[in-house]
């Protein structure tokens, strides 16, 4: 009998309970990466029913993908060495309770921690995810449980501003918002029970992992390096950049300077670092790195932009707003079906079409928005964001093995981990600057819904402008990364 029948076979009696255990597994990064996008259209509403100031609606998307980020690393480290079903369900657990939190919140501030503890609880678990798909499936059958994954993804990160648009119209503006958040409560108390019940006890870990432990000290360097990057980029426009804000920047350039130089000496010990400072000995890594920050960058801030312009300026409902995210979604669950084998057949090149059209995508809508002004509809929307989503999707589901792959194959797990929260990283930058800049720009001349109007549009036009730009730097950026994929990695 050949190596393939057999390993077809094995494939084919893969136990029941595993299959079930997957559908726990994904239940929960179906709400996390629900939340990624659902909230967007809620902004509007949340700002008027908090009265919160234009910063925390930066802080509410920022807070949560910097956090989600910096506990992914960590959090696979601790599944290693305690079993990934506790750190999943603890992490699932406190997700649940923050979104209770979030949809309680009386002010901004009770919101953004909230959102925060959120992140924090989201990056905890789904590095669990992947970690037990491993463990449960054979490597014959784990193609097709990640790629059942990778539908769930699209399919949460599409859903997000339709259910979000649904739940507002419904319930209105006062409590709508916070039904956006509650409705992870009935999925995590039943994802909590099941996981429970089904997922393995077990872990896989080797002895050099069980003596490594958790760079903690690398860890708060570097968060306390970002957090104090983004608080002056978030707060900033708001204060009026006072002294405080530049030397903010100043402090979290040094203390990432100081991170780095951190993990040199950690290695040098023979200690298992955060980040291990021998990826970067590949310059092709460092700019997939760069990459993966300013494609999520552009990518995560366009419906930022598009959700305040759609319902605070130009007056239309939540449920609008969502509907115009619409032939976005249906791009990216269309591109990321094919991205695989696309990128099977025509290697890097299915990425450079992604970032091309995503380019082309933001590009025809700040025309339209340049062009057309306040007067833009959800028809003239429709074609360059059908054209951005599937871009996005040729992108995202394969992008992350092109930058692995520019690193040895023994490297592939940390550089993997990098790249992850590299994306969460530029998500929160991206917001962070677009927001800026959208508020920063935004002037409204006189009373009355058509000055309203115009100054949003204005704002909407330089914020969409700047995302564009991150785009086409994106675009040059893919060129670092190998042609092709060695089947290996």
């Amino acid at each position: 009998m050949s190596d393939t029948t057999q390993a077809a076979r094995s494939a084919a009696v893969i136990p029941r309970h595993a299959w079930q255990a997957l559908v726990v597994l994904l239940a929960g990064m179906f709400m996390a990466l629900l939340d990624t996008t659902i909230v967007n259209v809620a902004l509007p509403t949340i700002r008027t029913s908090l009265n919160a100031s234009e910063a925390t609606l930066s802080w509410i998307i920022s807070g949560y993908a910097l956090a989600f980020g910096l506990a992914l690393i960590p959090s696979g480290r601790l599944g290693d060495r305690i079993g990934h079903k506790w750190v999943f369900f603890t992490g699932l657990a406190l997700f649940t309770l923050a979104s209770l939190a979030c949809g309680l919140a009386q002010n901004d501030l009770q919101l953004i921690i909230a959102r925060v503890v959120q992140g924090l609880a989201g990056g905890m678990f789904v590095p669990a995810v992947t970690a037990v798909i491993q463990l449960l499936f054979p490597p014959m059958a784990r193609g097709k449980a990640f790629a059942i994954m990778g539908s769930v993804i699209g399919v949460s990160t599409a859903l997000g501003p339709i259910l979000g648009g649904l739940i507002i119209q419904a319930f209105g503006n006062e409590n709508g918002w916070r039904l956006v958040f509650w409705v992870n409560l009935p999925i995590g108390v039943a994802a909590l029970i099941a996981a429970a019940l089904l997922l393995p006890s077990g872990s896989e870990r080797s002895a050099d992992e069980a003596r490594s432990g958790i760079d903690w000290v690398g860890l708060l360097l570097i968060s306390a390096g970002l957090v104090a990057l983004l608080v002056p980029l978030i707060e900033g426009q708001d204060q009026g950049w006072p002294l405080w804000t530049y030397l903010t920047l100043a402090a979290g350039a040094l203390l990432v300077a100081a991170f780095g130089a951190w993990e040199v000496m950690f290695t040098r010990w023979g200690k298992s670092p955060l980040v291990p400072p021998r990826l970067f000995r590949h310059p092709a890594f460092s700019g997939g790195i760069v990459l993966a920050l300013v494609y999520f960058a552009a990518f995560t801030s366009i419906f930022f932009t598009i959700s305040i312009l759609w319902q605070a300026g130009l007056g239309h409902t939540a449920l609008d707003s969502g509907l115009v995210s619409i032939p976005f979604a249906f791009g990216t669950i269309i591109g990321a079906s094919q991205s695989n084998r696309l990128a099977q057949r025509l290697g890097r090149t299915v990425l450079v079409i992604g970032v091309a059209l995503v380019t082309l995508g933001l590009v025809w809508i700040w025309l339209d928005l340049l062009l057309i002004g306040a007067e833009i509809t959800n028809w003239q929307l429709l074609p360059p964001l059908a054209i951005a989503g599937l871009g996005s999707g040729f992108f995202i589901a394969p992008n992350a093995q092109f930058i692995v792959a520019t690193v040895d194959r023994t490297e592939a797990g940390a550089a993997s981990g990098v790249v992850g929260v590299m994306q969460r990283v530029g998500s929160a930058i991206g917001i962070a600057v677009i927001g800026s800049v959208f508020f920063g720009t935004l002037v409204v001349a006189g009373p009355g819904p058509a000055a309203l109007a115009a100054g949003f549009t204005t704002s909407a036009t330089a914020a969409m402008g700047v995302s564009a730009a991150f785009s086409v730097l994106a675009l040059l950026l893919v060129f670092v990364l190998p042609k092709r994929v060695d089947a290996e990695h």
